[in-house]
């Protein structure tokens, strides 16, 4: 298990999908606290704007 050092933007947007896809596993499930490391606080913005692009279909729910 290897931690991901991504810069954490200043406003995490929804619509910015490249960041997005950062945080999200090849399987396009959200990464764990523990991988990314975010604090808790950025961990549950990037979970809400993931949700957010997937419902509005910007990213996707499962990749095959």
């Amino acid at each position: 298990m290897q931690k991901v050092k991504v810069e954490i933007p200043q406003y995490i947007d929804y619509k910015d999908v490249e960041t997005l896809k950062k945080f999200m596993t090849p399987h396009a499930r959200i990464q764990s606290r523990k991988r990314s490391g975010l604090p808790s606080k950025h961990e549950r913005q990037m979970a809400q704007a993931i949700k957010r692009a997937r419902f509005l279909g910007l990213l996707p729910y499962v990749s095959r």
